[in-house]
């Protein structure tokens, strides 16, 4: 069979992250089963039109405002596909109404308040109402997403058909949980891409509010994005420069390094679809504290694999750590929790009963 992924970014993509990853495992596994698999995105400076990647066909035309059309005109001269994922990063594809075919709605979360990380009142709402507007408009088209808190979102929205796979991890989970005392200073890690909806700063702010408490702690961003300067900024005028540490982009085992070393991630964005580092933490044996948002609620379980904070503030953020660093039995547990869990969420278990489904959607006789 052949399948077709229509995605704002491919793996290549300068601004490629977690759902460039996961979308990869899914579209890899469907070739091991033998099917064809292209994957259409936007373009981008220094891009090729079209090339191969890991098997995958990936072709790149136009941008926003224009990417429908190019891959619209690309499609009407390929050979049949008999399943199109038409995934949404705030705005669709709107395939269902021209790709002729079997089309499932792949959806990670959904954007709502994230708008307003990134753009002022009233552009802000017009994305937020034409986000609910084009759920209304896919509510009989079957989505797929990774949480329970986006599938309560979409069920709001009017949509009819949702099925939820959790997303998987790569990072293999440590062989054996090694002993790791809460000796100070505290090891704090984020894990992010620096951009407005991440929330970098509220963790930043939490370790100024962590000192002033009395605490002994040490931070390590460790990502990229658009919010660096900014970030550094902010580090310097709290006065945290010998406390917060930069890493830059590293690549999976130094990552999976420094998430072994720390005692604790902090994850403080906005919304999310799943929170995948939290899983990728929770295999090196290390548990997460995380804002009560989407995605995140579903990664982490409060006092059971990690701690969901009673706020989205720097405040609440601090008052979980202390909670965790004044009690090392139950950050013992937090641990051996996580890590257990981690294990079922490995992508050989995961990957089986989603493919199952793309294949079953994929042999269905279309109909309009």
């Amino acid at each position: 069979m052949r399948f077709l992924m229509l995605n704002w970014r491919d793996l290549r993509s300068p601004i490629s992250g977690g759902a460039e990853r996961v979308s990869l495992a899914y579209l890899t596994e469907l070739i091991r089963r033998g099917h064809e698999v292209c994957w259409f995105a936007y373009d981008f400076p220094g891009a090729v039109r079209e090339e191969m990647f890991d098997k995958i066909k990936i072709v790149r035309g136009g941008g926003k405002g224009t990417s429908i059309w190019e891959a619209k005109r690309w499609y009407r001269r390929q050979v049949p596909f008999d399943l199109v994922i038409d995934q949404h990063h705030g705005i669709p594809w709107f395939a269902p109404w021209w790709c002729k075919t079997n089309c499932v709605a792949y959806i990670h979360e959904v954007l709502g308040p994230i708008w307003s990380s990134f753009y002022s009142w009233p552009i802000s709402n017009v994305g937020r109402w034409q986000e609910r507007w084009t759920h209304w408009l896919y509510r009989d088209v079957p989505f797929w997403t990774p949480s329970e808190s986006t599938r309560k979102i979409l069920l709001q929205h009017s949509v009819r058909r949702i099925h939820v796979f959790p997303n998987g991890i790569s990072s293999i989970p440590l062989a054996n949980l090694e002993s790791k005392p809460l000796k100070p200073p505290l090891q704090l890690v984020v894990v992010s891409r620096f951009s407005p909806n991440k929330r970098v700063d509220h963790a930043i702010k939490s370790v100024k509010v962590l000192l002033q408490r009395g605490a002994n702690v040490h931070m390590t961003l460790v990502g990229a994005g658009i919010e660096e300067q900014k970030l550094n900024q902010l580090v310097q005028k709290l006065g945290l420069e010998e406390r917060i540490e930069f890493t830059g982009q590293l690549d999976e085992q130094k990552k999976d390094d420094q998430l072994r070393h720390a005692h604790l991630l902090l994850h403080t964005s906005v919304r999310e679809g799943w929170g995948l580092n939290i899983i990728e933490a929770n295999a090196m044996g290390t548990p997460a504290i995380v804002y009560p948002v989407g995605g995140l609620v579903d990664s982490t379980i409060h006092n059971e694999t990690g701690l969901v904070t009673r706020a989205e503030t720097p405040e609440a953020m601090a008052d979980s750590i202390l909670e965790v660093a004044k009690s090392p039995e139950k950050y013992a547990c937090l641990r051996l929790n996580a890590w257990n869990r981690s294990k079922s969420l490995q992508w050989d278990q995961v990957l089986p009963p989603a493919c199952d489904w793309l294949e079953s959607l994929a042999a269905k006789p279309f109909s309009k």
